[in-house]
Parts: C-alpha cells; sequence; structure tokens
C-alpha cells in the first residue's frame, strides 16, 4: 500500500527524491537548482489543478485578485515572524505559504490573460541582470555604496515618469515601514544629518513640542507632534541600523511577557489586577524588569 506522501492527484508530478544529507557538498549547484524546479513545477500543476474549472475546489475558484490581497500580507507578517524565531522548520513552511500567494496570484492572472508566472519570473531575472552590471556587465561598483548608487540611477532610468525621489514607495505598508522607507529615499539624495547625533537632538525638540502641544491641550496639535516625534524615532532608529519595525515588536513582546508575569503573580496570591494599586502592581513590573536585565 502506498503512504501518504506516494499519493498525488492525476497530472500532478512527483516530487524529486531527496537529496542525500551526509557527504561532500556538490561542486556546482545544479542538483538543486533541478530539485527546486522540479518542485516549482509541481507547485504550479497543483494550483492550477485547484484552479480547473468545473471540478477544481470551491473556494480556490472563488478567489480574485482583490480577494487575495490580505492573505498576502498576513503571509508576509507569518514569514517575518518565522525569520526572527530561526525555526528551521516554521521558516520553510511560512516561506511556503508565501511563494504560494504568488504563485496563486499568478495563476489568477494567467485565467484572464493579464499575466502569468514566466513574466513574474522573467520580469525579475531581466530586473537583477539589468540593475546588476557590475556583476552582469563591464561596470565597476566595489563598495556597496557604489552598488545603491548605480541601483538608483538605473532605477530612475527605468522609471522616466518618476519625479521624486520619493515615488515609488508604496502607500499601503504600515506607516512606521512608510516613514522608514521615506527617510532612506531623502538619504540617498543627500537630505538627512551627518550623524546620530543630529537625529537624537531633533527627536529631544520633537519631545519638548509634543510637551508644549499637551499643556495647550488641543487634540489636533498633540496628534500633529506625536507624528513628529514618531518619525523623529524612526530617524534615530535608521541611523542605528535597527529596523524600527522590529524594535517595536520585540518592545511589544516584551511588554507582554512582563504584563502575564505580573497578572499571574497577582492572580497566585488571590487577588486581580483590579485588586492592586499600580504602587502594587509597579512592585512585581519592576522585579521582572530587572530580571530582564542581568539576563542581557
Amino acid at each position: 500500500m502506498n503512504s501518504p506522501s506516494d499519493v498525488r492527484p492525476a497530472g500532478i508530478p512527483a516530487a524529486p527524491e531527496a537529496a542525500p544529507t551526509t557527504g561532500a557538498a556538490p561542486s556546482t549547484p545544479a542538483p538543486a537548482h533541478a530539485a527546486a524546479a522540479a518542485e516549482y513545477a509541481r507547485l504550479l500543476a497543483i494550483m492550477a489543478r485547484l484552479r480547473r474549472p468545473g471540478d477544481g475546489c470551491p473556494w480556490d475558484l472563488e478567489q480574485t485578485l482583490d480577494s487575495l490581497k490580505p492573505y498576502l500580507i498576513e503571509e508576509a507578517y507569518e514569514a517575518l515572524d518565522a525569520l526572527e524565531t530561526h525555526n528551521r522548520d516554521d521558516l520553510v513552511e511560512e516561506l511556503g505559504d508565501l511563494l504560494l500567494q504568488i504563485v496563486f496570484i499568478a495563476q489568477v492572472g494567467s485565467e484572464t490573460a493579464l499575466f502569468d508566472m514566466a513574466d513574474v519570473a522573467r520580469g525579475i531575472s531581466d530586473k537583477l541582470i539589468r540593475r546588476h552590471p557590475h556583476i552582469f556587465g563591464t561596470e565597476s561598483a566595489p563598495t556597496t555604496a557604489d552598488v545603491l548608487r548605480n541601483w538608483d540611477k538605473i532605477k530612475r532610468d527605468e522609471k522616466k515618469t518618476r519625479t521624486s525621489a520619493l515615488d515609488g514607495i508604496p502607500s499601503h505598508v504600515p506607516p512606521l515601514h512608510r516613514a522608514y522607507q521615506l527617510q532612506k529615499r531623502a538619504a540617498r539624495a543627500g537630505f538627512d544629518w551627518a550623524d546620530v547625533d543630529g537625529a537624537m537632538a531633533k527627536l529631544r525638540e520633537e519631545v519638548g513640542e509634543l510637551g508644549e502641544a499637551i499643556a495647550e491641550d488641543s487634540r489636533a496639535h498633540m496628534m500633529e507632534e506625536l507624528g513628529d516625534v514618531l518619525f523623529a524615532a524612526v530617524k534615530v532608529a535608521r541611523f542605528l541600523q535597527c529596523d524600527p519595525h522590529y524594535a517595536l515588536s520585540k518592545t511589544n513582546d516584551k511588554f507582554e511577557r512582563r504584563f502575564r508575569a505580573m497578572e499571574s503573580e497577582i492572580l497566585a496570591e488571590g487577588k486581580t489586577l483590579k485588586d492592586c494599586t499600580l504602587p502594587e502592581m509597579e512592585a512585581h513590573w519592576n522585579r521582572h524588569r530587572a530580571a530582564d536585565k542581568t539576563h542581557r
């Protein structure tokens, strides 16, 4: 009898045999590329089968380019979470889920003759060759700064309709990430502080202006100045080469861990948070805060 892994729908290519896990590394990546290509072809065939009119999966057949948008974003975030854990199995699974969304969207596009997966792969391959003339051409780019300079110049040449250094930044990315991208583009155009000291001074200035807005008790002014504080904090993060999204995510996780620990201790004492004063809760909180600092 076949095992579950041996059973596959008719018309779907078999998965290639796994490469040996022992022995010397191959002198050429060709075998690995062949295995990846075979698995990729299998994924494309599975997706086409799921979308086959008449006998495909009802849910898959109902999806459109618009309905798939939230899944693409969701899977991208889950892949980012997996990257944070450094867990091999989680990362393989989540990258697979993200790849599925790309394949799914390309399959829907091919059914309406808008584009297909070959167009997507060809486009990015051509772009990589075009934007790496120091690898695939005759230009020289010995440093990362040279590479980025060439990349931006080639990109500007490609996007003739773009007139601003800020053109092309997606509007649908989270605001924190968009602030980071806007500042990176402006910095490449030469609009930036010389060092982190200037960015820190600007952050302190914006915090002071937020204090003034709070004193005025003007909601509109407070909203504006709070936004300026966050934007200035992103600028500091960029100078420190720390992605503000990940920095804030880690702080969120830290806050949740400490709060849950504090909550558990208070419940173990037979009380609830509402039974405690703020100083009592702070005593629990500060104990966990101190423990975190000793384990850095």
